[in-house]
């Protein structure tokens, strides 16, 4: 399986092809056409302000969730909400608040997502969200660090003839199915084009339906991110829905670029220095071997690394309370929540999603994870 994953993050030409066209041409498509939202950028206007002190008013912090993505959110038949992006909720809770449990999830669908963060309805937006230039440029809204490198692939059964090794030349004729206001939908029109192949694309308002979809055989193939092909898998499996080998996921490499990562409200730059140092002070630790099993012996430690200290509040030196925050924030996140690995293994290990040898390494062991220095 690692090395499925492996060749699912490996850049190939098709890559560079498709992901250059659907993050730089707009000079003919509009916000709707791109991300399913029209009514954005206005609404973005009216909520300028402190989003912190909102958050600590109101004691609970409101974060925009899937609820549907297996590995990264998904609401649990007891109410909870776990995944990836649940626990980058939990860890910006943590820093803020004290809590990583006081956290509001609030679910949106892909369509809705940026009017409801826009609106002012939630506080940021953790929802397997793909940074492109359009969302950047036009929403007023910007994006923090990436959270997950991702690309996008298919789905489809063995039994159509798909193998793992299948191309975007082997669906003409096929019936796909996504759900709506993502960047798949752009992403798969034009890789079939470039391709020359002809489909029939079919969107759904949540990607469960697309799956069921393919389950009753109304779609050939449902394409999204790649995670979340093998998370519909591994659940479908779990369920006993499928048999193992049943579903195939393609090509080697993915069609696109979608880096995914929190979303926040432009012109708040003390909440966005939040949301950024939240998610860097958990690959700061994981670089530097900091977990929330040792955290408590780190910070007691009277030779403690220096960069650790400041990022941790040990010392006169720290440098949260200048950005409204507890000095500890960041240890409550470690310790509450716990570093990126242990994040990414917690959530996506079952998934049998491997960091390993993937862009979401640390950069020194030739991966994308990579923070600016806590100084």
């Amino acid at each position: 399986m690692s090395k499925k994953i492996r060749a699912i993050l490996l850049p190939l030409v098709v890559l560079a092809m498709i992901a250059a066209a659907c993050t730089s041409d707009t000079s003919d498509t509009t916000v709707a056409e791109t991300t399913g939202d029209t009514e954005a950028p206005a609404a973005a206007a009216q909520t300028e302000g402190s989003t912190l002190q909102a958050v600590i008013d109101r004691g609970t912090l409101r974060c925009g969730v899937g609820g549907s993505a297996p590995g990264f959110s998904e609401t649990q038949p007891d109410g909870s909400v776990t995944g990836l992006d649940a626990d980058y909720c939990r860890a910006v809770a943590a820093a803020v608040l004290g809590d990583a449990n006081a956290v509001e999830f609030v679910e949106t669908t892909a369509a809705e997502r940026f009017s409801v963060l826009s609106a002012g309805e939630i506080d940021v937006l953790m929802r397997n969200t793909t940074f492109t230039q359009t969302r950047d440029t036009t929403l007023g809204l910007d994006f923090g660090p990436t959270t997950y490198f991702d690309g996008q692939g298919l789905m489809g059964t063995a039994a159509d003839g798909f193998t793992p090794e299948s191309t975007l030349a082997d669906i003409d004729g096929a019936v796909l199915c996504t759900n709506a206001g993502t960047t798949t939908e752009k992403n798969i029109t034009e890789g079939a084009a470039v391709f020359g192949v002809t489909i029939e694309l079919r969107t759904t308002e949540q990607f469960p339906e697309a799956i069921e979809g393919l389950k009753a055989g109304d779609c050939d193939l449902v394409t999204t991110d790649a995670s979340g092909l093998y998370g519909n898998r591994a659940q479908a499996l779990a369920a006993g829905d499928i048999a193992e080998g049943d579903w195939v996921i393609f090509p080697p490499a993915p069609i696109s670029k979608e880096p995914l990562g929190p979303v926040y409200r432009q012109n708040d730059s003390q909440w966005a220095d939040i949301i950024d140092w939240t998610v860097f002070a958990t690959f700061i630790a994981d670089e530097k071997g900091v977990n929330s099993g040792n955290v408590d012996d780190v910070i007691a430690d009277a030779e403690i690394d220096p960069e650790l200290g400041r990022l941790l509040g040990v010392g006169e030196d720290e440098l949260q309370t200048g950005m409204g925050l507890p000095a500890d924030a960041f240890y409550q996140v470690i310790s509450q929540v716990g570093n990126y690995d242990e994040i990414f293994v917690n959530n996506l290990d079952e998934l049998k999603i491997v960091r390993d040898g993937s862009f979401n390494v640390q950069w020194s062991d030739g991966g994308l994870i990579y923070a600016p220095p806590a100084r």
